[in-house]
């Protein structure tokens, strides 16, 4: 689809609201229901009790209409539905969700959405300091390469206010799993470094149960293995000078193309992640 050669039919007009580059790989509204997102299990032979405990605590993404306790439904940024991640009620606990795909041709790949995070209003408190951070993880493998780029915004940790876009560069220790399965979790605290120019205070409203939806964008060049842009509602920034996650190339993923969101709590409440909406697009 070319974005100049919109018509003006609802759904295409939902799609104004975003900036794809020329051919959209997929855009999924969730008013039309899951869209392929799933839940991340992680690499096990034999057994389930041979996964890692990190990915032992993620939980299945839902469809959900944002009910509140005092309000009633509110809803999506358009429709009655929002995709809904939702961590467990500990400490730095975390989960994710993704959509599996392969690329068709190395490129120019951007992912946009509308999403909002709160933390489950479970007490008459602003709760600002409750979810720890969200991000995005692309996992990507070129014929020589497997690349993990991944950033985060970190809202607070231990209690105290951050506020800032956070990426990693470095890699982390692979684990066996089996004869020929290994696995590497990648989402621990460790590693993480301070984009900069990424401090950026994001609407919070007064409340537990109020939202406000946000604008995002990030971009990643397959040929280059760089990034391009991360855009926030008015903040963007630069990253092709940044690092990642990079190993090897690995058996039997050829131009894989995952999406991976993820939602972390900084409470002994659960952390909440919605999206109204994400498109993907290319340049090719």
């Amino acid at each position: 689809m070319n974005r100049h050669a919109i018509d003006a039919g609802p759904r295409e007009m939902d799609l104004s609201r975003f900036d794809p580059l020329p051919r959209v790989m997929f855009y999924d509204d969730f008013n039309q229901g899951m869209s392929g997102w799933t839940v991340l299990t992680g690499n096990y032979t034999g057994s389930l009790r041979n996964m890692h405990p990190g990915y032992r605590q993620f939980t299945p993404p839902m469809l959900s209409n944002l009910t509140q306790w005092d309000g009633g439904t509110h809803g999506g940024l358009s429709g009655s539905y929002a995709l809904k991640l939702a961590t467990r009620p500990d400490v730095g606990a975390q989960t994710v969700s993704l959509k599996r795909l392969t690329f068709p041709r190395a490129c120019t790949m951007q992912v946009e959405a509308y999403l909002t995070f709160k933390p489950e209003a479970t007490e008459l408190e602003l709760s600002d300091r409750d979810v720890r951070s969200f991000g995005f993880v692309l996992d990507i493998q070129t014929k020589q390469h497997r690349v993990l780029p991944q950033i985060r915004y970190l809202n607070a940790i231990d209690g105290a206010l951050a506020n800032k876009w956070q990426y990693k560069p470095r890699t982390t220790v692979f684990n066996d799993v089996g004869d020929r399965t290994v696995t590497l979790y990648h989402y621990g605290e460790e590693n993480w470094v301070d984009i900069p120019g990424g401090y950026q205070t994001l609407c919070y409203n007064e409340i537990p149960t109020k939202i406000n939806w946000h604008y995002f964008r990030l971009g990643f060049d397959i040929r280059t293995l760089r990034y391009t842009e991360l855009q926030c509602n008015d903040l963007v920034l630069d990253l092709s000078g940044l690092e990642m996650l990079k190993f090897d190339a690995m058996p039997n993923l050829n131009n894989l193309f995952n999406v991976i969101p993820f939602v972390e709590t900084d409470s002994r409440k659960r952390a909440f992640l919605y999206f109204d909406s994400i498109l993907l697009s290319g340049d090719w």
